[in-house]
């Protein structure tokens, strides 16, 4: 009897085993072999993850130059912006999103966020001027015109550009903080500077710009502080013990901010910052590290959801290298787990990790990690992440010192004979399904069926841009 005790036991854990790796969607990839590279356009995936829809671009945004960007969203419609201009997209039926409107208004890379009936583009490529029809110029002339544009979306098919700030080295991304007692809506815009010859953007440009713009009177936008976040003039560079590069700090990529706990975290370059915007006009840096050992180019930053992490990202080869293969490894253009510890100033960022998706990509394919969001599951530290052409990786970093891919979904490459780039720009979690921007391929739709992201499903956002991190739960 004790045996047959025993054999049902072991039994059943065999079985609880292989339903618990099912589950965990690691299990199966349904178009590609496991282990191997799908081919071109080839759909791989996991168990639990499966794509609901895919809405190609469309023309005037369907040029291989016209690559998608970021996504905000509002009112369940996904904004999405384009080197070219930005579309809007009804995703109220996630199965059949489609377009409401697309505005082209060149200027690379227009990043977007939205507060209300207001959307922010980010320019960063030297216009002629500040209009929807302006032409490229050249950065190294004067009159050339990059920054912040602000449009009214109140109506969602017919957007009306109103207002436009002109920032010191233009506007690579930026970031959205309400500031309800001015009546007005801050944008921390991010920039570097490239070269020394740029009048518009001479170094050391060590500062942030914020812009503010009054939700009553959006035509009003202006510049207001240019506040210096490294006066010591931040990382030097140079070069990593692999022989990649290291980016100088002269500037900020990315900013996170977490409005209800008065913290953001910079991604800057060649460091990587927490800061303290309590007072929303003067943000200051509380805490700074470096990896001068892994790390080239600090992309972006992700808080979890109760303000005591931060996921840094890499972007080694500026997004346009194959850097998901043996060559790099495990820890080069991968996340960096931070814990954050102790109180108020005294706070500091302790690495505990890296994380990079677990499967090597073809070497045409642009791989490395890009931007995610949170899945707002109570308990637990889960993200959704966009690797390029690695596809979109869901992943838990609850144990920060232990990461854990749960799924992943990605398209095999453009091409298997020439680089050519694309891949998912974006991939965020909103109102129950991830919604992916890919460079070439337009909106994708996924869905995810596991029970340690299933809770997410109860969470709903009227409004949501991941660069403004909103809390959930208690």
């Amino acid at each position: 009897m004790k045996k047959s005790r025993s054999t049902r036991r072991w039994s059943g854990l065999v079985v609880a085993a292989v339903a618990a790796l099912t589950a965990s969607g690691l299990a199966a990839a349904p178009a590609a072999a496991q282990g191997e590279t799908p081919g071109v356009d080839e759909i791989a995936r996991s168990a639990n993850m499966r794509q609901v829809a895919n809405l190609p671009k469309q023309a005037p945004f369907d040029k291989q130059s016209a690559f998608g960007t970021d996504i905000a969203f509002t009112k369940g419609h996904a904004i999405v912006g384009n080197y070219d201009g930005f579309t809007i997209y009804d995703v109220r039926k996630p199965h059949k999103p489609r377009i409401v409107s697309q505005v082209l208004c060149p200027g690379g890379q227009n990043d977007v966020s939205v507060s209300g009936d207001l959307l922010f583009l980010s320019t960063d490529y030297a216009r002629s001027n500040d209009s929807c029809t302006s032409e490229p110029m050249p950065a190294s002339n004067p009159a050339s015109w990059e920054g912040i544009k602000v449009f009214d979306i109140s109506d969602f098919a017919a957007p009306e550009y109103v207002a436009a700030v002109r920032t010191d080295c233009g506007s690579h991304t930026h970031t959205m903080v309400p500031d309800r007692k001015r009546g007005s809506v801050l944008l921390y815009v991010s920039s570097y500077s490239p070269a020394p010859d740029l009048p518009n953007c001479q170094p050391p440009h060590d500062k942030i710009s914020i812009v503010e713009v009054p939700v009553k009177n959006p035509e009003a936008a202006e510049l207001i502080a240019t506040p210096v976040l490294f006066p010591d003039g931040g990382n030097e560079g140079g070069t990593n013990p692999d022989g990649t590069r290291r980016s100088p700090t002269t500037g900020c990529h990315d900013l996170t901010a977490y409005p209800s706990k008065n913290l953001m975290a910079g991604a800057c370059m060649g460091d990587g910052v927490l800061i303290d915007i309590a007072d929303k006009l003067n943000p200051r840096v509380i805490e700074r590290v470096q990896d001068n050992v892994n790390f080239a180019f600090w992309h972006s930053a992700t808080f979890n959801n109760a303000g005591t992490k931060v996921i840094f990202t890499d972007e080694l080869g500026g997004g346009g290298l194959p850097t998901c293969n043996a060559e790099f490894g495990p820890n080069r253009g991968a996340d960096g787990i931070y814990d954050i510890a102790g109180r108020g100033d005294g706070r500091t960022l302790e690495f505990r990790s890296y994380y990079k998706i677990p499967r090597h990509q073809a070497e045409t394919e642009n791989c490395v990690a890009h931007n995610g969001s949170l899945i707002p599951v109570k308990g637990r530290d889960i993200m959704v992440q966009s690797w390029y052409q690695g596809g979109v990786s869901v992943w838990d970093f609850t144990d920060s010192a232990n990461p854990k891919e749960i799924g992943y979904w990605e398209r095999g490459p453009l091409s298997d004979t020439e680089r050519v780039v694309g891949g998912t720009w974006s991939a965020y979690y909103y109102n129950g399904y991830i919604y992916s921007s890919d460079i070439q391929k337009g909106l994708d739709v996924l869905a995810i069926h596991d029970w340690r992201t299933a809770p997410a499903k109860r969470v709903r956002y009227d409004e949501f841009n991941a660069q403004t991190q909103p809390h959930y739960g208690r």
